[in-house]
């Protein structure tokens, strides 16, 4: 049986700030939707991933002030600096560790972002 992660909400204040900073990040708005009065749901997706970000108003997903720390990974951390770097998007240098390359940034409601180059595997 597979088991796989298709979307992960994370936490708004402000649903417009927030899809428009994942717009600048480079990440496609698959949703906008207001079903009824009250609910609000955006659904945005980096490119090439399989999973998809949630956000809007009245989901009711998260406590008030809790917020989320996600991990990615990247093929290149320095292409995804530049990249990051060159739509605005103010992010860390890349640091290296024993197990990978990482770059973090985090949106206008603190969720943390963590983008992980995997480290090259022995054979």
């Amino acid at each position: 049986m597979d088991f796989r992660i298709e979307l992960v909400p994370i936490a708004s204040t402000d649903v417009d700030r927030t899809k428009a900073f994942y717009e600048r990040v480079g990440w496609s708005a698959e949703f906008d939707q207001t079903p009824v009065e009250g609910l609000r749901f955006v659904q945005v997706t980096p490119p090439g991933s399989a999973c998809s970000f949630c956000f809007g108003t009245g989901l009711q997903m998260f406590p008030e002030g809790q917020t989320q720390h996600i991990q990615v990974v990247v093929a290149d951390a320095d292409a995804a600096r530049a990249e990051l770097s060159a739509r605005g998007i103010d992010c860390s240098d890349v640091q290296e560790l024993a197990w990978g390359r990482f770059v973090r940034f985090a949106d206008p409601d603190g969720n943390q972002w963590s983008l992980q180059q995997l480290p090259a595997r022995s054979s």
